[in-house]
């Protein structure tokens, strides 16, 4: 199943870009740019990586970000995750990032954006791997913040296709966000956000009432509310589940406990994604070895999982029916 599973064309729809940053080249940049990090080693820093709660990761998670400084850091990080994208498979990657983490240091809108953009076309040239970029909101930053970085990326817009919503969600509800969210879709954004992670069923029904979302990242908790469940499969929408991003940060207890299986039996449309990998322990294929040893899912649940990543993409249709192709011709050669 790991073969099967290491092959497997897929999509990663869930991803965080900061939260790509492994400790040696957090050390490496850091070095480069003459920034201190209190971590001695490589392996403290690692060691640093066990957490209680999404808060405690946000506090390591906008330590490390601060040692980016410069265009060619963020172009080196992303090049760093779209290789262990064409190691895993990945044919398709849909890549969040947090301009404010960055503007409130001082750093331009713009040398995050180039970095991370021109890292995507050079992979797309040399990998043959598509992208699209999500700029997210932090959520703890207030609404008229969020509308500043809209201002800011007005420049940009031809390179960013979907805005979304992260960083801490209890008391920061998608209500918050509201009349950000209606300008950006004014402007032809996509919306997206996280919601039903940390908080409750209430905030699922928000980001796709108020926000009007086009998908719902994580959303474990909708499996609380029958009519939610019920509202989000009459909708179409899919859900970006991330498993050892739950574990790390307890949203279930391990990953045996995991709801995946359940919310699939649902009838829910479930995608796999990795979340911040260099903190929870794993990439795409880490989480999908992860659910199949522990909720000993099926070639087909591995499949139906992959084909929802394609589905549920904003990739084009002519790139959708590409990968999709070659999901079928992949799955169908081990019926035969």
């Amino acid at each position: 199943m790991e073969e099967f599973i290491q092959n497997m064309p897929k999509a990663e729809l869930h991803l965080h870009i900061e939260g790509t940053f492994e400790p040696e080249l957090m050390f490496e940049i850091a070095q480069r740019n003459q920034i201190s990090i209190p971590y001695a080693s490589v392996e403290e820093l690692k060691n640093a990586y066990k957490f209680s709660c999404l808060q405690d990761f946000l506090d390591i998670y906008y330590q490390g970000a601060q040692v980016l400084q410069h265009e060619k850091d963020f172009y080196d990080l992303t090049m760093a995750y779209l290789k262990k994208c064409k190691e895993q498979n990945i044919r398709h990657t849909e890549i969040m990032f947090d301009p404010q983490t960055h503007t409130e240091r001082g750093i331009p809108f713009e040398s995050v954006l180039t970095g991370i953009h021109n890292a995507c076309l050079d992979a797309q040239k040399e990998f043959g791997i598509s992208f699209v970029l999500i700029m997210s909101f932090l959520r703890h930053l207030s609404e008229e913040e969020a509308f500043k970085t809209l201002k800011q990326a007005e420049p940009f817009k031809d390179k960013i296709m979907a805005i979304g919503l992260d960083s801490s969600e209890k008391g920061n509800p998608p209500l918050k966000f509201v009349r950000v969210f209606q300008a950006a879709v004014e402007q032809g954004y996509i919306p997206l956000a996280h919601a039903g992670e940390e908080g409750d069923a209430d905030y699922i029904w928000q980001a796709i009432d108020l926000l009007q979302v086009h998908r719902i990242d994580h959303g474990n908790n909708c499996i609380t509310d029958r009519n939610l469940v019920e509202e989000i499969i009459e909708r179409d929408l899919a859900l970006t589940v991330c498993p050892l991003s739950n574990v790390a940060l307890k949203v279930v207890p391990n990953i045996d406990k995991h709801p995946l299986k359940i919310m699939m039996q649902l009838g829910l449309y479930l995608t796999i994604n990795s979340d911040d990998p260099a903190y929870f322990g794993g990439y795409i294929n880490e989480n999908f070895n992860a659910i199949q040893n522990s909720l000993d899912l099926s070639r087909w649940d591995l499949y139906t999982l992959a084909k929802n990543s394609f589905v549920y993409s904003l990739a084009s249709f002519d790139e959708k029916s590409k990968y999709l192709e070659e999901l079928d011709r992949y799955y169908e050669k081990y019926l035969d």
